[in-house]
């Protein structure tokens, strides 16, 4: 119990005035595990864990067999990804973006999401994908 609340004070401090600009160090380790239990959950088809990660609005717009439906329409790489790295992350206008590299068969896509902060809980507001510049030839 304790380390939740400590967790969720530090989250508070963290996330309390989100400025313009990188993403702090404390803020992009935050991101990225968020981002990263959602990736994990989808690879596992974990779909009610996967949906948790998701924004608060985005779960008022989108029920849970429409983000299945979503996922499997337009993010299959992230079911069958093999591994993923993050790289920039910023904040303009109380939004959190971050860029993700995603390795799925032979191919990368650059995945830009979108983060909002409530009070102290990060929620993934949306995802855009596209194939890598940087595509490995393996």
């Amino acid at each position: 119990m304790m380390v939740v609340l400590l967790s969720s004070c530090a989250q508070k401090s963290v996330f309390e005035e989100l400025a313009d600009g990188a993403c702090n160090s404390e803020q992009a380790q935050l991101v990225n595990t968020h981002i990263s239990g959602q990736i994990d959950a989808i690879a596992k088809e974990k779909w009610e864990l996967a949906y948790s990660f998701a924004s608060e609005g985005f779960r008022e717009g989108v029920s849970i067999g429409e983000f299945i439906f979503i996922i499997g329409a337009q993010y299959g790489m992230l079911v069958k990804n093999k591994s993923y790295e993050f790289d920039k992350c910023s904040i303009a206008n109380q939004q959190i973006t971050q860029e993700v590299r995603v390795k799925s068969g032979k191919q990368v896509f650059d995945l830009y999401y979108t983060l909002s902060v409530n009070g102290i809980r990060l929620g993934v507001e949306s995802a855009t994908a596209a194939i890598s510049d940087n595509n490995l030839n393996a």
